[in-house]
């Protein structure tokens, strides 16, 4: 019962607030009726930038949308983003249709550019578009990069930063060499 009154109030509270969007914003944000965002997750779109969601996008807690000024986020279909996800966008990001985010995965399509003067102050960064497919499932703390192409039926492991491109139906894992040593004492 909790269940099903949990997502009639995400249905709800999406509504009301891709609704009070649509009409701050009108041809930014296209969205449809069964989209489930928790109350507490963020959307921002900045100016002359474009957001789209397909049907039943799904957003738990703490998930933060952040659509900066001429960049366009699309995102697909039956896509699920767990707890804590982000998404950051300067230029442009898509996502296709059946993703699933594991809780606290990041994607950026930029990188601050610390090379220019006055350094990270400056406010510069250098952009490359993010492409994830279709039925791709992304594994908690996992990091996406700017310049990332992952193609359709692949897995990203939990805690892989990746980038690059990724052809279709690939898993996608980085290994770790753990080192124990023995603490001398002085």
């Amino acid at each position: 019962m909790t269940k099903y009154l949990r997502a009639i109030t995400c249905l709800v509270f999406s509504l009301i607030k891709f609704s009070f969007m649509k009409i701050f914003n009108f041809k930014k944000i296209q969205f449809t009726l069964f989209n489930l965002f928790s109350p507490f997750t963020e959307v921002v779109v900045g100016k002359n930038a474009q957001l789209a969601l397909g049907k039943m996008v799904k957003a738990r807690s703490g998930v933060k949308i952040n659509v900066r000024s001429n960049a366009e986020v699309k995102i697909g279909e039956e896509t699920f983003f767990n707890h804590g996800c982000m998404i950051i966008c300067h230029e442009k990001i898509s996502i296709g249709n059946n993703v699933q985010f594991g809780p606290n995965v990041y994607v950026y399509d930029h990188d601050h550019d610390f090379r220019v003067q006055d350094g990270l102050k400056s406010k510069k960064f250098k952009t490359s578009s993010v492409k994830i497919g279709n039925n791709v499932w992304i594994g908690a703390n996992s990091v996406i990069l700017r310049g990332t192409v992952i193609g359709d039926n692949c897995v990203v492991g939990a805690g892989c930063v990746i980038k690059g491109n990724y052809p279709d139906n690939t898993l996608i894992v980085q290994k770790r060499i753990e080192e124990q040593k023995e603490i001398q004492m002085i």
